[in-house]
């Protein structure tokens, strides 16, 4: 009888306990040294190198298999979260929907970005060709796919700490780079199928993973409206059961045995279709299971994948160009950066040559699809061991240049228009802007003294050195009238004369600051200023500490955990129910009810109007099952 449990105290957890011990120190360290232009992905790159030579080295060959099957979970994983990170909606709304005009096509990003692709492609193909007369390309087509990779991983942490992500520069980036990891995928997988198997019948077997793909999002779309399901996911999502968690889990798992039965290089390819289908049913700025994913990939799987392949690194195979090793590897790195480089002028017209260019070199940052097409080429003869190690160093070197390069190009800030404007960098000024990032606030700091200036910067704030007593300090960071601006310099004065700029210059009206007396505050409500009136708000904390203490606590010291929030009835399936028919949350406890300019204490017998506000009280899973049920938003 087959003994399907075996546990053994014999396996030596050394070689893991190592690298978990690494995937934890790496980050911490580049923090404490306030390194941050070096992502930690190199350095585990370069450290998995040394740990396979003086510690797997030395392992036994069961243990290195777990690890191998581990770094391979990993890698699934990544092209998982790969595709998470890829905003679908934002692809599908790109689709042109009226007659094509020069003027439309420049400004659609789904259409630029196919352009960008196509030049790019051609230019890769051109570059391998020559290549090919230097050095042995065995295939010339699939070189130049490994040539026209990008990597979305990198690009949107770094458009998303300028504050660009949401601007339209910001989305032509993403959407191309989007378009280019789609696309990239789906030529490698057909292309290593017919390379490996020959153009035949089979190859249709990939479109498998298309109908599952189609399948599984017409499921996901009608299972939002079983009530039943729902409720029971988001009583079992907080649970030890992690409910959502499993699932999605089990969904990868779904499209990696599919493409398993299929072909071993199509594996990829059905974990980049699992994230992007997820993408579509999946809020990336609120949800708590994108958190989740988040920490099982980056937090254990992605940085063994990450170290294993510094651990397999092998610098004798370089030995294959002899002399002629750095003039290739530099001219690798110039044709990987060209590529990207002269499709970029698509941008020239709408964002000017200096964004364009900033743009085409942050597109030449590449990483986990280099390195994977690069292992694959390898596996089936496509790629030399030589070429194999090049492109692993060159996959180092782009993570590192392009984002240094593409700040040094575009100094400029530009400044999202979602946010929160927060004048004068106080110990106040600086807890507000960490309480708004618990809420998934954008803000800004305008700090004046260059000392707490530099001081912000390296603690990751997003701040502008600037006097906010000038007019052109709020014109250079876009600040728009959904702006609300927080006044808190420390000085009533400074303070009354700002808000005063703003209120008769900008016509500037959501404007909050402080007062220490009542002329302050009369002042202030003058120019239509919010005014908060600190000796009352101290008066009152001290009140709420006496007459009701657990409710302040569970306000203040555990503001993590729970929140408060208004959230806006425009979900019509909730139109006229009362609040005891819809299932909320155990979690979620409802404080408030808003009806234009009447406010009701809700109840079970309490109905519900579109356009109404509730205000919640809860934890964060709580919170977006109530946005769900309330707004329709995930």
């Amino acid at each position: 009888m087959l003994q399907l449990l075996n546990i053994s105290f014999d396996f030596n957890y050394l070689p893991l306990l190592v690298l978990v011990a690494l995937a934890w120190l790496i980050p911490m360290v580049l923090s404490l040294l306030r390194v941050k232009r070096v992502p930690s992905v190199i350095v585990e790159i370069v450290l998995g190198y040394f740990v396979g030579h003086y510690v797997l080295a030395h392992s036994s060959i069961g243990g290195v298999y777990i690890l191998n099957f581990l770094a391979l979970t990993g890698f699934i994983f990544l092209m998982f979260l790969s595709g998470l990170e890829i905003d679908m909606e934002q692809l599908l709304g790109s689709f042109p929907r009226k007659k094509l005009s020069a003027g439309i096509f420049i400004k659609n990003p789904l259409l630029v970005a196919l352009t960008y692709f196509g030049i790019s492609l051609v230019l890769s193909v051109a570059a391998s060709w020559a290549l090919s007369f230097w050095i042995a390309v065995p295939n010339v087509w699939y070189f130049s796919l490994i040539m026209v990779t990008t990597s979305v991983g990198i690009i949107l942490p770094v458009l998303k700490n300028r504050g660009e992500a949401s601007s339209l520069f910001g989305q032509m980036v993403i959407t191309s780079a989007a378009v280019a990891d789609i696309l990239g995928i789906i030529l490698f997988t057909f292309t290593a199928f017919i390379l490996k198997n020959g153009f035949r019948f089979d190859i249709l077997y990939i479109f498998i993973l298309f109908a599952a793909f189609f399948f599984f999002y017409q499921l996901g779309s009608q299972s939002r409206k079983w009530v039943v399901l729902r409720k029971i996911s988001f009583q079992l999502s907080h649970a030890a059961s992690q409910i959502s968690i499993r699932g999605s889990l089990f969904l990868l798992l779904i499209f990696v045995v599919i493409a398993q039965y299929i072909s071993p290089e199509a594996v990829l390819l059905g974990a980049f279709l699992c994230g992007l289908l997820l993408s579509l049913f999946m809020h990336k700025g609120r949800s708590l299971l994108l958190v989740k994913l988040d920490g099982m990939g980056f937090g254990f799987f992605i940085p063994i994948f990450f170290m294993m392949v510094g651990a397999t690194f092998n610098p004798v195979a370089l030995a294959e160009f002899d002399l002629t090793l750095i003039p290739l590897l530099v001219v690798l790195l110039v044709v990987l950066f060209v590529v990207k480089i002269v499709p970029s002028v698509i941008w020239f017209r709408q964002f000017g040559l200096r964004k364009a260019l900033s743009g085409g070199v942050l597109m030449s940052s590449r990483l986990s699809l280099i390195i994977a097409a690069a292992a694959i080429g390898l596996e089936m003869g496509l790629v030399t061991p030589g070429l194999n190690a090049c492109f692993i160093l060159l996959a180092v070197a782009t993570c590192f240049l392009a984002p240094l390069l593409h700040g040094f190009i575009d100094s400029e800030r530009t400044f999202l228009s979602d946010k929160t404007i927060i004048v004068g960098g106080s110990s106040v000024g600086v807890l507000l802007a960490r309480r708004l990032k618990i809420h998934g606030r954008a803000s800004i700091i305008v700090e004046k003294n260059e000392k707490r200036f530099n001081e912000l910067k390296q603690k990751g704030f997003v701040a502008y050195y600037g006097d906010g007593a000038e007019l052109n300090t709020f014109l250079d960071i876009n600040t728009v009238r959904e702006n609300h601006v927080v006044v808190i310099t420390g000085s009533d004065a400074s303070n009354v004369q700002i808000c005063e700029m703003l209120r008769h210059d900008l016509n500037h009206e959501k404007i909050i600051s402080t007062a220490t007396g009542l002329s302050i505050e009369r002042l202030l409500k003058k120019f239509g200023v919010e005014s908060v009136d600190t000796t009352r708000v101290m008066a009152t904390t001290i009140e709420n500490l006496i007459l009701r203490p657990a409710t302040y606590h569970a306000l203040v010291d555990s503001f993590e955990n729970f929140s408060v929030e208004e959230i806006h009835v425009r979900n019509t399936s909730v139109d006229s129910l009362q609040l005891k028919e819809v299932a909320f949350h155990k979690d979620a406890i409802l404080i408030m009810l808003r009806r234009g300019s009447s406010l009701i204490i809700p109840h079970g017998e309490s109905y519900l109007r579109v356009g109404d506000v509730l205000t919640v009280f809860g934890t964060n899973t709580a919170m977006e099952d109530a946005r769900f049920k309330l707004s329709g938003d995930s």
